[in-house]
């Protein structure tokens, strides 16, 4: 599944989300304020059972700033499972994510 992610400039285990204005719109922006480096971003379609590719690829996401993703994968699902992993490997799952109802997901 190949996801878009842009990084827009500008760890604990809690997370918030708020609602986006169209019900359809996969876009999300992902908000890091954990104070850590999110050095892996993982976005799976609820029905699989393993994560997708990095979605950061070689790129980082430092505490304080964004990214853009668009979950839209082809196949018309909302749900999705999020992952940040960081460079000493501890992680923070967020399940089931609406992808079609949320326009931010803030991990801190």
């Amino acid at each position: 599944m190949a996801l878009a992610a842009t990084v827009a400039l500008g760890a604990s285990g809690c997370v918030e989300t708020s609602t986006a204005s169209s019900g359809m719109n996969r876009n999300v922006l992902i908000v890091n304020n954990t104070g850590g480096t999110i050095w892996r971003f993982y976005g799976s379609r609820t029905s699989t059972n393993s994560w997708e590719e990095d979605i950061l690829g070689s790129s980082i996401l430092a505490s304080g700033s964004s990214v853009n993703i668009d979950f839209n994968d082809g196949t018309g699902s909302c749900m999705f499972d999020l992952k940040a992993e960081f460079r000493d490997g501890s992680s923070v799952v967020r399940n089931n994510v609406n992808v079609c109802q949320v326009s931010t997901v803030t991990f801190k």
